[in-house]
């Protein structure tokens, strides 16, 4: 890292970084400081789905600030009072009580503490291979790697094994799931005692631990072990919210509704940090006569729910759900005709705009090319990988064995196919190590 830089980066060793310093961006691209332009195939961290600069989120952000920069969350303001409402529209069920937050960490703090007081219990049970945040309770809830570095965790935390098809721990039969990943969830909600669990906390589609959607019916089995045991379905939709899936939220493809949904990064597209906790009117009667222990010095922000309420409107507008849609088939038909050329491919999966190529050494092991669930460096096979697709400036979110792609959703089919090229060198490298 240069000496001139004074920067702590997340989740990284600071001595070998080097990054890439931006100077600008527009829809799908981004500029560095020599003039180049890179395609932006992830989305940041997967959250810039209406793309980089969009007028009309600049312009509700500039008329805030002349209008009302910031007031306290004791206090009501009109972006705020509006996004809560535009948001109750939107969601699913009766998902319509908002809860702000500054982001998806604390969305899911909340979500938890809301949990535990509306039910009375304390255990809450969430999956090893979820990542739910970095703050004390959410990374107490996270189950991959990156909460060992905050251990020892808050109590009260349960860990279940997750549905991962490609890797199946229970049927050992891709093609014949027996939803043993569902029975698991029961089995550990019993051992706990049903009456002590307040939340099971899950990621519809598992976020970028795996990206790995669930097996058909295993969402509505949850929904029914928390109905029968007067449990509270939690569902961090920080990445899959906001049409990023090609519906709205992920909970409706599966035609399940939680009791609370946490949600942050494409509320805003991050233009300006925001997240939220969204309650069903059940569990916000409790606290119509209960004390609500929570609270956030910026929560509501007004410039933050003034380029919410605009983002909402693009998505309306723009109609970016049915495009992510359509867009996110082509994609996924695309990568399995990659897949299809290139050995070093061993699954390819994903919903909507939001896509995984797990790349391995060998099909019959499944091998990973670099290995899972750690953050040592890159194996130099999937480095190699890595460097291919930056040499032609197109940016995926790269981590283990995995390539995911969350580009913005109104991304074009010239540049999609521009970020396919550069994933197919990479892929050329990725092969080499597979001979």
């Amino acid at each position: 890292m240069s000496a001139s830089d004074r920067r702590l980066y997340p989740w990284a060793v600071q001595g070998p970084l080097a990054p890439l310093t931006v100077t600008g961006a527009q829809g799908s691209w981004f500029f560095d400081s020599d003039g180049n332009r890179h395609l932006d195939l992830g989305g940041q961290l997967a959250y810039m789905n209406i793309g980089h600069g969009h007028p009309r989120v600049v312009e509700a952000i500039r008329r805030q600030a002349a209008e009302l920069p910031v007031i306290g969350p004791n206090f009501a303001n009109r972006p705020a009072t509006r996004l809560a409402e535009m948001l109750a529209e939107v969601t699913p069920g009766q998902l319509n009580r908002i809860f702000f937050t500054n982001g998806g960490a604390e969305a899911n703090e909340y979500a938890i503490r809301m949990a535990r007081q509306a039910t009375g219990r304390q255990k809450v049970v969430t999956r090893y291979q979820s990542y739910h945040g970095s703050t004390l309770g959410a990374i107490s809830a996270t189950g991959e790697n990156r909460r060992f570095y905050a251990e020892p965790a808050a109590p009260g935390f349960v860990k279940t094994l997750d549905p991962y098809r490609y890797r199946c721990a229970f049927c050992g039969d891709r093609d014949r799931c027996t939803l043993a990943c569902a029975d698991a969830v029961e089995q550990t909600v019993y051992g706990e005692g049903p009456e002590n669990v307040a939340a099971i906390l899950v990621e519809p589609i598992t976020g970028l631990s795996g990206l790995v959607p669930p097996p058909e019916g295993y969402l509505r089995r949850l929904r029914e072990l928390c109905d029968r045991h007067g449990i509270l379905l939690v569902f961090d939709e920080v990445i899959t919210g906001f049409c990023r899936t090609g519906a709205w939220f992920a909970a409706e493809l599966w035609d399940v509704t939680p009791d609370l949904m946490t949600v942050a990064k494409g509320l805003t597209s991050g233009y300006v940090p925001l997240g939220a906790t969204i309650v069903s009117e059940r569990v916000a009667a409790h606290f119509d006569d209960h004390y609500l222990g929570a609270g956030l010095t910026y929560a509501a922000h007004p410039l933050a729910c003034a380029a919410g309420c605009a983002t909402l409107e693009v998505y309306i507008e723009e109609e970016l759900a049915e495009r992510a849609a359509r867009t996110g088939a082509r994609l996924l038909e695309r990568l399995h005709e990659l897949a299809a050329r290139h050995p070093c491919v061993g699954d390819v999966r994903g919903v909507g705009l939001l896509a995984c190529l797990e790349l391995v050494r060998d099909r019959q092991t499944c091998e990973p090319m670099s290995p899972q669930r750690t953050e040592a460096p890159l194996s130099p096979e999937m480095a190699e990988v890595r460097s291919a697709i930056l040499a032609r400036r197109a940016w995926p979110l790269i981590r283990w064995n995995l390539i995911i792609l969350a580009p913005p959703l109104n991304i074009s089919d010239a540049e999609m196919e521009e970020g396919l090229q550069a994933l197919e060198a990479g892929l050329e490298a990725g092969d080499r190590a597979v001979r």
